[in-house]
């Protein structure tokens, strides 16, 4: 067996692997960007396994190689970019006194939580029945493929757990984690929680650092952030869909500017 077909039935192996997970996460997932990014990975592995000779002599001399360098360079950016994702989740800690928790929709299936966002509730709960005072601020507008508001399935979420309606409030119109915060800053505002207060943002930890810079740049004086898990089976995808949510925020700021403005609340 040669050097270039060992490499191709490896390719292979894996591209079967990930055609598999790629048509499970169809049927099981609402889609968004990092669900893209899977098909793109799968896409990509699929032509590797079948001209990988013909792709490694193009990627072996002169334009070719400076492509191949290229590539190799944005993977490296890439891994980077997740690595920072990974442990900037967890510098923002609470201490228990804040006034209110932010909780971040995640996406329904139908009018039930996601995995993802259950997980947030799961936290966001645990946290106020150790901080009974505490507010619960529940954001989220109706995406596609859902039923009613995430914010009104997350606040009923917690009401089936005990936590009375009276310390929850409900944000139901935001498609962005920007808007999120935005919008329920403004609710607090008018139930006299003052921006100025400490709060706590409830994310998944891939989430938080983004979450917290927007926290700050919509008003928020005093911001910690309280990581959720997340499955195994969600970690590539996120954690691939940040890194380049993280270095389009670098670049852009605002989810209200730049190429992705039409894309917000879809991907």
């Amino acid at each position: 067996m040669n050097h270039f077909s060992y490499k191709q039935i490896v390719c292979l192996v894996i591209a079967v692997l990930f055609t598999v997970d790629s048509l499970w996460r169809t049927f099981t997932s609402n889609f968004n960007f990092g669900h893209l990014l899977i098909y793109m990975i799968t896409l990509c592995l699929w032509i590797y396994a079948v001209w990988a000779p013909s792709i490694d002599a193009f990627c072996a001399v002169g334009a070719g190689r400076l492509l191949a360098w290229a590539f190799c360079a944005g993977v490296a950016l890439l891994c980077a970019l997740v690595a920072f994702v990974a442990v900037s989740g967890y510098s923002q800690l609470p201490s228990g006194n804040e006034q209110a928790v932010v909780v971040l929709g995640a996406g329904l299936r139908g009018e039930v939580p996601s995995n993802l966002l259950e997980r947030r509730l799961q936290k966001a709960l645990e946290y106020y029945q150790q901080n009974p005072q505490t507010v619960l601020v529940v954001t989220g507008g109706q995406g596609n493929g859902e039923t009613i508001p995430e914010g009104v399935a997350m606040a009923r979420w917690l009401m089936e757990r005990g936590v009375p309606s009276q310390q929850i409030i409900v944000e139901d119109k935001s498609t962005s984690t920007e808007e999120n915060l935005l919008f329920a800053k403004e609710l607090m505002e008018q139930q006299g929680i003052s921006a100025e207060a400490p709060v706590v943002v409830v994310t998944n930890a891939f989430h938080c650092y983004r979450a917290g810079q927007y926290a700050t740049m919509v008003g928020f004086k005093q911001v910690s952030l309280l990581p959720a898990s997340i499955s195994i089976t969600s970690v590539l995808p996120c954690y691939l869909r940040e890194a380049f949510a993280v270095l389009y925020y670098w670049v852009f700021k605002s989810s209200r500017t730049g190429w992705m403005l039409p894309f917000v609340g879809i991907f």
